[in-house]
This record gives C-alpha cells, sequence and structure tokens, in this order.
C-alpha cells in the first residue's frame, strides 16, 4: 500500500468521495463513471477477494495499521478531513473506490442456476442488498435485477449485504425480455405475493425456480405476474397484511431453498 497524506477535503484527487450524502447525484454518478465504493475494511476485503480493480482508498492512518498487503494508493487523512470530505462521520473509518464491471449477460448467469431470485423495480438499495445478502446465505446461484432495480454497487447496497453483492452473480433485464430469459433458462417463476393463491407453506418446490418479488408497495407488476407461474403467498395473522420485500424475500427463500 502507498501512502499519500492528504489534508484538504477540496483536494481533487478525493473526489470519489465527495458527498455521499447526496444519493441521487451519486445514484447518478458512480455508474456513469465506472466506479463504485466500498466501506469498511472487511467489505473492501471482499471485494478485492472477488476480483474487482481497487482505485484507490479514503482512511484515517489508525484504520491501515497491519494492512499493507493491499495493493492501492491509500490518501491518509484526519478525521476532520474524512467528514468534510464525505458529509458524514464514518464510523468504519475506510472506503475504497473499485472499478466497475461490464454488466453480465443474462443467458450466462443463468446458466446451470437452479436458483434465482428476480426483483423487480425495487428502489431502496438497503433493501436490495438485504436481499443479496440472504441469497448467498441461503445458498441461492443468482440474482437478476429490472432494469429500474435499485444499483447493488451502491454503498448503501454493499454495505447491509456485508459483500454478498461481490460474491453472488447478478445480471439486469428489461420488461420486455426479462420473463422470456427466465422461462428460456426452464426456470419456474414463483412470483411472491399478498394476492397469491399458494400458501408457501404447502407449495411443491420447482426443481429449478426463479422467485419473483416486487417493488416496494405496488409489489409484482400485472406484466410479470401475468408471465409468472406460480403465485404463492406467506400467511398474515391480525392486522398485518404484508411484509418489508427483504423480509419476505427472505422467508420465501428459506422455503424454496
Amino acid at each position: 500500500m502507498r501512502r499519500v497524506a492528504v489534508h484538504d477535503a477540496a483536494d481533487p484527487r478525493l473526489a470519489p468521495f465527495l458527498d455521499l450524502r447526496d444519493t441521487q447525484l451519486r445514484a447518478v454518478r458512480e455508474p456513469a463513471e465506472g466506479f463504485f465504493l466500498a466501506e469498511g475494511v472487511r467489505t473492501i476485503r471482499r471485494a478485492l477477494a472477488a476480483g474487482y480493480e481497487p482505485q484507490a482508498v479514503l482512511a484515517t492512518e489508525r484504520l491501515l495499521e497491519g494492512r499493507d498487503d493491499i495493493d492501492v494508493i491509500a490518501f491518509v487523512v484526519s478525521e476532520e478531513v474524512l467528514e468534510a470530505t464525505t458529509g458524514f462521520p464514518v464510523h468504519r473509518g475506510a472506503l475504497a473506490s473499485f472499478a466497475r464491471r461490464p454488466v453480465a449477460d443474462v443467458t450466462t448467469v443463468l446458466a446451470g442456476a437452479d436458483r434465482v431470485v428476480v426483483l423487480e423495480d425495487l428502489v431502496d438499495t438497503t433493501n436490495v442488498g438485504a436481499i443479496f445478502r440472504s441469497a448467498a446465505a441461503l445458498g441461492w446461484d443468482a440474482v437478476v435485477l429490472s432494469a429500474r432495480c435499485g444499483d447493488p454497487l451502491y454503498r448503501r447496497a454493499v454495505r447491509t449485504s456485508m459483500g454478498a453483492v461481490f460474491s453472488v452473480p447478478w445480471t439486469r433485464v428489461d420488461h420486455r425480455s426479462g420473463m422470456e430469459a427466465l422461462h428460456g433458462a426452464g426456470l419456474t417463476v414463483v412470483a411472491l405475493t399478498p394476492a397469491g393463491t399458494i400458501d408457501l407453506r404447502s407449495v411443491e418446490r420447482p426443481t429449478r425456480c426463479a422467485l419473483l418479488v416486487g417493488s416496494e408497495g405496488p409489489g409484482v407488476s400485472r406484466s410479470w405476474l401475468d408471465a409468472s407461474d406460480l403465485r404463492v403467498r406467506i400467511p398474515m395473522a391480525g392486522a398485518v397484511d404484508s411484509l418489508n420485500v427483504s423480509t419476505a424475500a427472505a422467508i420465501a427463500l428459506y422455503a424454496l431453498a
């Protein structure tokens, strides 16, 4: 690791780490400029282990102790400069920028995948990251995201997933061809919806399965619901009519694993 001391948050070398609270700007800027951020030494190491190319690390001196094996330039700053750059206290004390890869081809991702999670238009990257983490923990093979789904490499998704976004293969599809790709790969599409006709507890698990979950609030779209093979529901008690999408997905992932 090559250390470079930086004393000013306005230093242009720190530009990738500026204004992390501006979520709309970051969501546009990072994919357009071809990079993403990982927060915390453990997550940074998981990105490295997955083969992502590091560009730079931003950290305090304390967080760099014992990290010399990471082959990357490190901009070393004080706690004050770190907070002034990012716009908030970085409790994990280290951020790294990595180069993005081209989004994988859907045929390649689905080839040989027996358990696939499909996320339709989830906008909250915390939910996206949480579902990646559940998919990894429960042994699912891949994640497919609709074109309008939140960025799985956005910092919040990376953090919530505990780096699972680096280990679980993923791709994107558009609404016109997405269901065709799933069926073309021989997957039975199981839509999770409160209006499902089959109780999740009694569903016969398909040999090869794609679990489809919809956006926060509206749920699975009518067109994708109509194209699915099974519609399943999680039975609710009392006055509760639904669960958070990442919680519901985790239950279904376990039931169908």
